[in-house]
Order: structure tokens, then sequence, then C-alpha cells
């Protein structure tokens, strides 16, 4: 579905990914860790189109990505959210979800003009499907309130919410569960199942080991800029050279790994 190749891009001298190459499946949920400053957040910006790479081509359902806009690889079918949550807590959780569908909305400038041009139909059928996906996620109820009065795991589900609205193929979630307590951690990953079971493909970010081998059909590990390790989560979780990035040659103990990777 997704393929990086030979992916390298800089800051200021600092190489931050060199000749990265990464192929995501067309199905399951795919997780994407590594140590701070490994380049996993970058992985992400360069797919959906805020960082271009200096070198290397990103590909998705054999559409070439590298110099579209951000909107367009959106179009394209790619949704993500980020780690730090963007959603506008001054509106309600409808309102959200409507910005997020403006992009396809099934009416233009003119029918707004000329209400009997149908845009009084078009707009109730952009609230409904609005609530039909906050209701994916557990909302519905709070399709009314504002934003801002949700809980922090709450948030998080309306953000995914707001990138379901886009009809992706390809949701891409960095550290969703950063911040929530284990009860919403949990609603996370049955949450997700059930996206992936109706065969929304996933990518994840997560610092949180227990929902990442919880979660993930097969797991990739970036350090420095490169991936180090590809499997399975039992096949990542006895892995040396991924014990060695979190913990150091030192500390490669058998119950520091099994509390790093469990």
């Amino acid at each position: 579905m997704l393929t990086l190749s030979s992916i390298s891009i800089s800051f200021g001298g600092l190489q931050v990914l060199q000749s990265l190459n990464l192929t995501v499946p067309g199905r399951g949920i795919f997780g994407l860790i590594g140590p701070n400053g490994a380049g996993k957040t970058t992985v992400f910006n360069l797919i959906t189109g805020l960082l271009v790479p200096s070198a290397g081509t990103i590909d998705f359902l054999g559409q070439r990505l590298n110099g579209s806009l951000p909107h367009r690889i959106t179009r394209s079918g790619i949704a993500r959210t980020f780690q730090n949550i963007r959603i506008f807590k001054e509106m309600t959780l409808l309102e959200n979800v409507l910005i997020a569908l403006g992009g396809r909305a099934s009416y233009g400038a003119a029918s707004v003009l000329l209400p009997w041009a149908g845009y009084r139909e078009a707009e109730r059928l952009d609230r409904e499907s609005a609530r039909g996906f906050l209701a994916r996620v557990g909302l519905a109820e709070k399709a009314e309130q504002w934003a801002g009065t949700l809980s922090y795991g709450e948030q998080r589900r309306l953000e995914i919410a707001r990138a379901l609205a886009t009809e992706p193929k390809l949701l891409l979630l960095d550290e969703p569960a950063a911040g929530m307590n284990g009860i919403e951690k949990q609603q996370l990953v049955e949450e997700v199942v059930k996206l992936n079971g109706e065969g929304l493909a996933v990518l994840i970010i997560e610092h949180d080991m227990s929902v990442i081998m919880g979660l993930c059909h097969e797991i990739a590990v970036l350090n420095f800029g490169s991936v180090i390790a590809r499997g399975t989560p039992n096949e990542i979780r006895a892995n040396p050279e991924v014990i060695e990035a979190y913990l150091g040659k030192e500390e490669q103990t058998h119950v520091r790994s099994e509390e790093m990777l469990s």
C-alpha cells in the first residue's frame, strides 16, 4: 500500500533519516517504534507532505507522493492524527467533524446562495454523516457538546473521528495513547481494532509498548534514522538489536527487556 524507498532528510546538518526503506501493508495494524529522536514523526510528516525528502521516493497505491501538497495527499486516502491534539475546543464535536468533511462536501458555493438548489438537503446529509463518524469512536451522544469539555482520551477519539471524515484508506496515528489512563488506552485499542476490522489500514507510532504489542500485527523499529528490525510483536520483543536500542548493551538483562517490551 505505502512504500518509502531510500528516504533521506536532514535538518541543519543533522541527518534524521538515512536511506530509509519501509513498506506498509494494505491491511492490518502496523507499528513504528523506536527511541526518542529516532525519526518516527519525521516519517509521518514526510508521508503527509509536511516535509519533503532530500532523497528517495514515497508511493501510495501506485501514486508518487513526493512534492504533493498535504490536502492532495489527504484526498488520495491518507489521514493522520498528531502528537499534540489539534481540535477546535470552542466548537462542538459535530462542528469539528463537519470542518473535516468540508474537503468533500456535497454542495458548492452556488448551492449555498441558492438553497432551493439542494443546499439544505446536502447540509442535512453532511450533519448525518458527521454524526456517523462520531458514533464510530463512541462519541455520538456528545455531538452537541463543546470539544473543550471532553476528557483527554475523548479529545483523542474526536481527532480520530475528524481523520475518519476524510474517508482514508490508511490512518496514521501519532502516539494516540499519550496522556491516557488505563481504561482510555483499552478503549483506544478496541476502537482501532474495530476500525481495522472495517477494512481501514493503520500505521501507528506509540511509546507505550503494552499498546503496541497488544495491537499490532507487525512492527518496524527505527534507530538513528534507519530500520533496524521488522517482525511480529514476539519477534521484536526478543530481538537483541531492539533491546540494545532501547536499553543499551550494559542493561540487556532478561528482566529489563521484558519490562521494556512486554
